[in-house]
């Protein structure tokens, strides 16, 4: 049943995974509320009324260094919103990742309104920065958590979260041969992904090293073609840019992520979540990540981890190879492909217990879960 007044709701995401998990939550919603909504989302959030006030890219800025350099632009898109949220006075902002961005939304607005506030993607607070914890807990009213260990986290700091679970939980391999079939590609060929990231400055730090890599690995490996999806025309055209000299065979595509990884022999994948789709999908990834010098000579200092893969997180453990900053060289790279597909053997296995600890409430409960708070 509806309600007589629809629900204002305000909404943040910067990037394509946020836009994924958060129109899986308006859609919940939607089953039991009208709802207007308003903010920045991706092209699924649009789909279902999120009318954006500007491109979602513009705020998918990472790092301690980047965001800084883009203070005044920024600012600019951060007051834009909460222009709008507080005029139309929503009764729920719920922000998707982005937590540097979104954390001075939940500050304004509780200051201003009686709006609950909701972050979906709890910030890796458990890693770096845990005196972030003072301020999630005086502003955000309500963290959904994609990993249990995070909810566990807040538990111990007495901050109100719940275990969303993630999406990942469900992911199940595609056939071999109709993917083959489906994106005409040969059955006599063994292919390989290289998952680049979807922000530009992660681009175009890691890609020219995936190429090096992809040329030296061709030398030796004349029957393997590399596989190379992107979410979006401009990640494609960026791509496209950097792989000028790529003299391998390259296949990219759009919205093939999954069908890609499902047959590669291994993976070769820049920190986030695609590391663990790979690995969920029976696809061994080598987990690689570098950054500006000033960005990695604060970062490396705060972490309070040993791994950063959140394969090896979730399994409490470095079973995946993690290359980072100086270590990320088309040579580690090129030594790791020769140890992986020792993993292959046991994927299956490891697959299942990554989705064993992906369950969570699920976005239904989560839905109801805002009207608790």
């Amino acid at each position: 049943m509806t309600q007589n007044h629809p629900l204002k709701i305000g909404i943040v995401c910067g990037e394509h995974s946020g836009d994924r998990l958060g129109a899986e939550l308006i859609t919940e919603l939607k089953r039991t509320h009208d709802l207007d909504l308003f903010g920045v989302g991706g092209p699924k959030l649009e789909a279902l009324g999120v009318r954006s006030l500007f491109d979602f890219s513009e705020i998918n800025i990472m790092g301690l260094i980047d965001p800084l350099i883009n203070y005044r632009k920024l600012s600019k898109l951060r007051e834009s919103l909460i222009k709008v949220f507080t005029e139309e006075k929503i009764d729920f902002f719920i922000g998707i990742d982005s937590p540097d961005f979104n954390i001075g939304i939940h500050k304004a607005l509780k200051t201003n309104l009686t709006n609950k506030n909701i972050q979906i993607v709890s910030p890796s607070v458990w890693g770096w920065r845990q005196n972030r914890i003072k301020l999630i807990k005086k502003y955000i009213d309500l963290t959904m958590c994609l990993f249990d260990f995070e909810h566990n986290f807040y538990k111990d700091h007495n901050h109100k979260s719940i275990h969303l679970g993630h999406p990942f939980s469900n992911l199940n391999k595609i056939d071999r041969d109709t993917t083959l079939n489906n994106k005409n590609l040969s059955s006599n060929k063994k292919y390989i992904s290289i998952v680049p990231g979807s922000r530009k400055s992660e681009i175009q730090n890691m890609f020219p090293t995936y190429v090096e890599f992809m040329k030296k690995f061709s030398e030796k490996n004349k029957d393997h073609i590399f596989l190379i999806p992107v979410a979006d025309n401009k990640t494609m055209d960026l791509v496209q840019k950097l792989s000028n000299d790529l003299n391998a065979n390259a296949v990219i595509e759009q919205n093939s992520m999954k069908e890609f990884l499902s047959i590669s022999e291994f993976s070769v994948v820049t920190s986030g979540t695609a590391t663990l789709e790979s690995a969920i999908l029976g696809c061994p990834p080598i987990i690689c990540y570098k950054t500006n010098f000033l960005n990695y000579a604060i970062i490396s200092r705060m972490l309070k981890v040993d791994n950063i893969g959140l394969p090896n997180l979730l399994l409490q453990k470095r079973y995946f190879s993690e290359l980072l900053q100086n270590e990320c060289t088309k040579e580690s790279i090129y030594n790791a492909s020769r140890d992986i597909l020792l993993l292959k053997e046991d994927s299956e296995n490891i697959a299942n217990t990554l989705k064993a600890k992906l369950q969570g409430v699920g976005f239904e409960n989560a839905a109801k879960e805002l009207f608790l708070i």
